[in-house]
């Protein structure tokens, strides 16, 4: 890579669900991170009253998933998911946020499965001694699948919502 290319990468914001009144310090907190004026369109929630579910696309430098993830997170009643794509030299991510079980990270390879690293695998046969419904138990937990059951039917409810893409990355 030459000197003076700055590396960018892409991922969506998907705001699951929110109380409206948070909708605003919701879009300020996005605007901090990427340093520009962010315009959410926020449609209603049809799982909760007065809940509104939004998505973004973002375009920037490689780790602004995970500082999008960290801004959103601490509010009371959010499910959110943020995405980063894959960059020459790093991994894809995705953070999965639920109130009642906080935060989830995972790598996530170019076709957008789940990557478990070699040591957290070695680490579950170690601890699972074994044990088959451990090691079952302690990838689940590594996958994210309880952070899935939570928020799929949020997913399922927002399909067909507009997305709003900002920026053609490169």
């Amino acid at each position: 890579m030459s000197a003076g290319k700055r590396v960018t990468t892409r991922g969506v914001v998907f705001i699951h669900s929110t109380p409206t009144a948070l909708c605003p310090h919701i879009t300020w907190a996005l605007e901090s991170v990427l340093g520009q004026s962010v315009t959410l369109d926020w449609t209603e929630q049809q799982l909760g009253r007065s809940l509104k579910r939004a998505e973004f696309s973002w375009t920037g430098e490689p780790g602004t998933g995970a500082k999008l993830a960290s801004a959103l997170r601490g509010w009371d009643n959010v499910r959110y998911e943020v995405t980063e794509e894959p960059t020459p030299g790093l991994d894809g991510s995705r953070w999965s946020h639920t109130p009642t079980l906080g935060i989830h990270h995972a790598t996530i390879s170019a076709s957008g499965d789940v990557v478990l690293h070699e040591n957290r695998l070695r680490e579950v046969m170690t601890l699972a001694q074994g044990a088959g419904e451990a090691v079952e138990d302690m990838l689940g937990e590594l996958l994210g699948d309880a952070w899935d059951a939570e928020l799929e039917p949020f997913r399922h409810a927002g399909d067909g919502a507009p997305v709003r893409w900002l920026h053609k990355v490169g």
